[in-house]
């Protein structure tokens, strides 16, 4: 099952991956299938069994993110404690996906304070990853001067 080749679930006990396996729903889409919008709650988060989504933020083009490895987690804005995804999610292939609850998962992982950490810091590492890729692209574009998390502000190169 996919829940195995995902990193966030990687070393949690064998009780709480049966846990979670229980709450996963798999899902089919479309090519062109929005999941979910920016702005919209953020109550699920997704693993690719296959396909490929894109995850955009802003205008399309401004900053896109292809996720379409197995098990490649994407849309955990809510485990985050975030109350809304900040991207738009879209099937750019038709897409196999598990979604889980956030709900569900933070009941399941409450109750294995051991295993809920283990995903939590798999959870940080996935977050600054995706930082660490999108400086990296930003950087390769020459067009990243600087940026300012307090205010989100982003400044380009000087023309």
């Amino acid at each position: 099952m996919i829940i195995q080749k995902a990193d966030l679930f990687r070393d949690l006990s064998q009780e709480a991956m049966n846990e979670i396996t229980k709450v996963m729903v798999e899902e089919s889409h479309e090519k062109g299938s929005v999941l979910f919008k920016a702005g919209e709650p953020a109550s699920n988060f997704y693993l690719i069994v296959d396909g490929t989504v894109r995850l955009s933020i802003g205008t399309v083009g401004e900053i896109d993110y292809t996720a379409n490895r197995p098990g490649e987690a994407f849309g955990w804005t809510g485990m985050v404690d975030r109350p809304a995804y900040v991207a738009t999610a879209e099937c750019v292939t038709p897409c196999k996906l598990v979604r889980i609850q956030k709900d569900r998962l933070d009941t399941l992982l409450a109750k294995d304070p051991a295993s809920g950490m283990i995903f939590f810091k798999r959870l940080a590492g996935a977050v600054v990853q995706r930082l660490i890729d999108n400086y990296g692209a930003f950087l390769s574009e020459g067009r990243l001067k600087g940026v300012t998390y307090g205010t989100g502000q982003v400044m380009g190169s000087e023309e």
